[in-house]
């Protein structure tokens, strides 16, 4: 997406508190007392499986679902009694929800002719928001003759028209193709950019998280188990479910003992970072992090290392990943930047998979 020309000025993005916020049907708790402060301008993404709690919470946001309590403060104001209509919020759903009989600038339009606002000036806000998505050329067609993706520009362009400073997305891109999605969300990351407003979004997949994202909230069972930028969740993870969720993860299960980590599956010791926690269950080894090398090959001796046979070897392009099974059991995954199979490393052979105690991580 091109950088826009446009004359109005910039939005600023409102601060959102949740405090406390509690969901519950009969005897199923969906949200447990969530606290979160959201800053003003930034691009915060509720991360989670399906029923973590994490659309229920944006809808409790957007006025769409009551929460049984708890508050919801956006820019020092409680929202928390106010209908949807009267937060001023933006709101982006899975399904876009074109009106299907009017034209892509009529769609953008529906909000502020709600709002009163002079036609005038309507015409020129819808064509400053059709040109930021970079649909003005398509204004006249219908939704039915444009594709998923323009489609979901134009919802965009909808929920940004009235200049809102909040802007919600409920899995916005969860009905596009790969390529499509991967396109989008650069697009709507420089979107964010360029209008400066409060984003939230709403995804599972991991990877659209760590694209799009300031910071992530991560959320388990209607609890946020972890809040942090993309690389917090990705490096340092502050569990075994952070680590396995963000992310591929190599698991080793025991205790620590000093300065090492004892691996009951393995009957292994390995060597810890300075500064490791203190108490743990689980030593995270990231696939980009495990190297591998025959069975016999020399390696540093001040890596640890366990022995595995390989069970397959997928070249992706510009990267390769290596799948072993330790004689315990555990399967590892290995990923390398060179695409070429190092020599001696295939289906089926012998290999010795290590790593440096820097990038091992415990958790609890």
């Amino acid at each position: 997406m091109t950088k826009s020309h446009r004359t109005t000025p910039e939005v600023p993005g409102a601060p959102i508190r949740i405090s406390g916020i509690s969901k519950t049907y009969k005897d199923l708790t969906v949200l447990d007392h969530v606290d979160l402060d959201i800053h003003g301008g930034e691009f915060l993404t509720l991360l989670g499986a399906s029923g973590s709690g994490k659309s229920t919470l944006l809808n409790i946001l957007a006025g769409f679902v009551k929460p049984s309590s708890g508050t919801i403060e956006v820019d020092g104001v409680d929202m928390s009694r106010l209908p949807p209509h009267k937060r001023g919020l933006g709101m982006v759903f899975q399904h876009y929800a074109l009106f299907p009989h009017m034209s892509v600038a009529e769609n953008v339009a529906f909000p502020l002719k709600r709002l009163k606002v002079p036609k005038a000036e309507i015409a020129v806000r819808v064509a400053e928001a059709l040109d930021l998505v970079e649909l003005g050329r398509l204004s006249n067609r219908k939704p039915t003759e444009i594709s998923g993706g323009q489609q979901q520009r134009v919802a965009l362009a909808r929920a940004i028209v009235f200049r809102p400073r909040v802007l919600l997305m409920d899995e916005p891109l969860g009905a596009l193709d790969k390529m499509l999605r991967e396109q989008l969300q650069l697009e709507i990351r420089k979107l964010h950019k360029d209008i400066g407003i409060t984003f939230v979004f709403v995804t599972h997949d991991q990877d659209e998280a760590l694209t799009m994202s300031d910071r992530i909230a991560l959320l388990q069972d209607g609890k946020i188990v972890q809040l942090g930028t993309p690389e917090e969740l990705y490096d340092a993870p502050n569990c075994r479910y952070a680590a396995e969720f963000v992310g591929v993860s190599n698991l080793f299960h025991g205790n620590v003992r000093n300065s090492t980590f004892v691996d009951g599956d393995h009957a292994c010791e390995f060597k810890l970072p300075s500064g490791h926690r203190t108490e743990g269950t689980s030593l995270l080894i990231r696939p980009e992090h495990l190297r591998v090398a025959p069975a016999g090959a020399v390696t540093n001796p001040a890596n640890d290392h366990v022995f595995a046979t390989v069970e397959d070897c997928i070249y992706l392009g510009s990267s390769r990943t290596v799948q072993a099974r330790t004689g315990a059991g555990a399967l590892l995954v290995a990923r390398t930047d060179v695409p070429r199979s190092p020599d001696g490393i295939h289906v089926g052979a012998q290999i010795q998979m290590h790593w440096e105690a820097t990038d091992a991580r415990v958790l609890a």
